[in-house]
């Protein structure tokens, strides 16, 4: 599996072999529907929350005397019955969403949404992309460069930009872009790489050599 590498200029600077274990996998639709289910139930907060009777403040004193009065028995004005009262099978805070994932697992679904997106013509290999300074301008340059190369980075979503190291002030040029999202090839996981339409590596050999270290899943036949 051979590929092209271009500069930030957009302009082809050479090629190389990629392993098929990484760019050759067969696109499995259940493992990369369980792993991203699981992964986006792992991120989610448990924000809204109801206050049940117990919770809701007053409601201490019985409102009427049990007999006599000729209406129904009522112990708490702050039963869920009554105006004001706590809420039934309201959403609470404390609901836990996530959901286990087997490290293999994720690992082959992040391999296999790499094979399609490479299948699909949707990644770029960038032979460096290292910014000296923290510029938005600079990296809007970039991109204009690789649109040369077939980036559409204009759309929501556009692209994902995959560092071999944490390079802060290449990390903060690509920061105030919208469309775009930096991150280092350790972190690549599966969610980043099917919300994004492109995926652009830089320094293709150190990423291959970082998703290397991971288990690789030969490919099936």
């Amino acid at each position: 599996m051979e590929t092209k590498i271009y500069n930030i200029e957009g302009k082809e600077t050479g090629k190389m072999t990629l392993p098929e274990n990484i760019f050759g996998l067969p696109w499995n639709a259940d493992l990369m529907h369980q792993v991203v289910v699981s992964m986006r139930s792992n991120a989610r907060h448990s924000i809204a929350h109801t206050k049940d009777r117990g919770e809701v403040r007053g409601g201490g004193r019985k409102p009427w005397q049990q007999k006599g009065t000729g209406r129904a028995r009522h112990g708490s004005s702050r039963s869920p019955l009554w105006v004001g009262g706590g809420v039934t099978h309201g959403p609470r805070s404390e609901k836990d969403y996530s959901k286990k994932i087997n490290r293999q697992a994720r690992q082959k679904a992040l391999l296999v949404a790499l094979s399609r997106k490479f299948k699909d013509g949707e990644i770029l290999f960038v032979d460096s992309l290292e910014i000296a300074a923290p510029k938005t301008k600079e990296a809007r340059q970039i991109l204009a460069g690789l649109q040369k190369a077939g980036l559409g980075y204009k759309k929501h979503n556009a692209a994902l930009v995959a560092l071999p190291t944490a390079h802060q002030a290449t990390l903060k040029s690509f920061a105030n872009l919208n469309n775009i999202e930096a991150i280092t090839v350790a972190n690549l996981n599966p969610v980043a790489l099917l919300t994004h339409k492109y995926l652009v590596i830089a320094d293709p050999k150190a990423a291959i050599e970082t998703l290397s270290k991971k288990k690789v899943v030969k490919s099936e036949k």
